[in-house]
Order: structure tokens, then sequence, then C-alpha cells
């Protein structure tokens, strides 16, 4: 059994308001976004490989990151999809090739740096345990739900609303017949946790760590340099 990170940076970043570059290359002390992702996978003991779906014209730029950052875990580099369901369904069709039923594969953001090794561990011992595990966080205001006229449906408890986060992880053999399936009948979907509850399959959940931002939009990108400088002030003055 072997543990695979596939990390998916297909996204242009259309929201970020940037012509330069798509959002997972933005640099922050002079190192892409991305690159703080990956080494949460490269440097974690469990992890044996990781695939990275890539917005095409970019590819060749992250092999040159990826030599100069010395990652040695890289299988391979794929083309991303037009959505993030199809830039993970490139990416677990390329790993049909080398992966087994029980392999566990931890679906990942590139643009989600803010994890850590023990929430890295905690989704392969959950998958192990139950065969999934999707990362949440508590709902920290009320959730709203609204039918087609946004008129208010209901308004649930909150202490039973979590959000869906990343890594999102599965063993091979049951995440890829349902993107296959989806291929098939046109669902698309948002995320992988989306997609197994269209297909009424149970989920388990991991609780995230702190501040598991994605980063989308300007905002979330200062938001995300705050909260990584606030953190290695910690580090350094003990703060």
């Amino acid at each position: 059994m072997k543990n695979i990170a596939l990390i998916f940076a297909g996204g242009t970043g259309q929201r970020m308001n940037t012509q330069t570059k798509p959002k997972q290359f933005l640099e922050l002390h002079g190192k892409p976004i991305i690159v703080y992702t990956l080494n949460h996978f490269e440097n974690h003991p469990e992890i044996d490989g990781i695939l990275i779906v890539c917005v095409e014209n970019w590819i060749d730029e992250l092999k040159k990151m990826i030599k100069l950052y010395t990652f040695e875990k890289i299988m391979k580099i794929v083309s991303g999809g037009d959505g993030a369901d199809m830039s993970i369904y490139n990416g677990l069709k390329s790993l049909s090739e080398i992966c087994k039923q029980d392999d566990i594969i931890l679906i990942h953001d590139g643009v989600r740096p803010l994890i850590n090794k023990d929430l890295i561990s905690a989704n392969i011992a959950k998958v192990k345990k139950y065969g999934n595990a999707i990362t949440v966080e508590a709902a920290r205001e009320s959730i709203v739900r609204l039918c087609e006229n946004e008129r208010v449906i209901d308004v649930p408890p909150r202490e039973s609303m979590y959000t869906a986060k990343a890594p999102q992880s599965f063993k091979f053999g049951d995440i890829w017949p349902l993107y296959q399936r989806a291929q098939k009948e046109g669902v698309r979907t948002t995320d992988s946790a989306h997609l197994l509850s269209i297909y009424n399959v149970e989920m388990h959940t991991v609780e995230s760590t702190p501040n598991n931002i994605k980063i989308t939009a300007p905002a979330d990108y200062y938001i995300y340099r705050a909260l990584y400088e606030a953190m290695e002030n910690q580090q350094i003055l003990g703060i």
C-alpha cells in the first residue's frame, strides 16, 4: 500500500485579478505558493509520491521549480482540465496506470498551503480505518440555505454545520470509479466530498488545522501572508 498526494493546480486564477501568472505561482518571500504546499507532502515520512495537475502552459515553469527546490517525490505532472473536478479526473486517470486498489490518495489544492504533518497523518489513518477522510472545519457563522428565488429555506443549527477543506483522502479503488462515473454521466462537482455526496457514499471526517484557507481571491493572499508571517514570528521569537 502506498500513500500518494494528488495536488491539483490546474486553475488559471481568474478571481485573483492577475494577468501575469496563475494564483498557485504567486510568490511569498520569493517562493511560489505551490512550493509551500508541496513541502508538506515532500517532507512527510508517510507520503510515497506526489502527482501534480498543472495549468498546461505552466508545466515547464513548474519543472524548473521542482529542480530548484530539489523535490524528490514528484512522480509526474499532468495537464489540468476544465474545472477542479476535471483536473482531479486527469490526475486520477494518470494514477490508474500505477496505483493499486488499496493505495491511499490524498487530494489537495495547490493553493491551500496552511496545513501540517499531523493533518496529513490523520487523513491517512482515517482512510486506513474507514476508507475515506474529509477534512472539515466547524462553521463560524450561520449557514443559510436558499431556493432558486433567493428565499431562505432554512438555517441549520450552527453546531452541526462544517465546511469541507482539504486534504480529502480515499482508497484509489473507491474514488477513481466515482470520477469515471461522473465523467460518463456528465456530473460536475465542486470537490470530492460533493462527488461522494451525490452518489450517497458514507463519509468520515478529520478536523482541519486552523486557518486552512484556500487562496482564491486577492484578499485570501493577504490573509495568507499575514498568517504565515505571524507563524514564522512565533517560531523565531517564541511568542
